[in-house]
This record gives structure tokens, sequence and C-alpha cells, in this order.
């Protein structure tokens, strides 16, 4: 083999050893990437279902205060009656 023919295919498999670390780096880095935002919008999802289980219990609340001031004020009517 001519000296430009190796020089050739050396360049080549470097070029290809090259190219394929690179897409492993960069899948591993993606890869991780996935596993963070993961990580934070599970974060977010429980966030979500805390504030969804205040409003239940907000709700539940008011009405309940809904309810009290109700008989409150059958009460008063019927100390006035």
């Amino acid at each position: 083999m001519s000296d430009a023919v190796l020089a050739a295919l050396i360049g080549l498999a470097g070029s290809g050893l090259g190219s394929v670390l690179g897409i492993l780096v960069s899948s591993k880095l993606t890869q991780y990437r996935l596993e963070q935002l993961e990580k934070k919008v599970e974060v977010h999802n429980k966030v979500i279902d805390r504030v969804y289980k205040l409003e239940e219990r907000t709700e539940v609340q008011e009405e309940k205060i809904r309810a009290a001031n109700h008989r409150i004020g059958d009460l008063e009517e019927a100390v006035r009656a």
C-alpha cells in the first residue's frame, strides 16, 4: 500500500472513532438532562397534587362556613321572633 492510502485509512478510522465517541458522549449528556427534567417534572407534579388537595380543603371549609352562617342566621331570626 502506498503511504497516501495508508494515511487516508488512518484518517478514516480516526474520523469514524471520533464520530462514534462524540455520539456516545452526546447521548450520555442527553440522558442526564432527561433525568434531571424528569426529576423537576416529578417535583412539579407533587406541587400540583398538593395545590389540588388544598383547593379541595378550602372548598370544604367554605361550605362549612356557609352552613354555619346559615345556622347563625336561622338562630338570629328565631331570637327576633
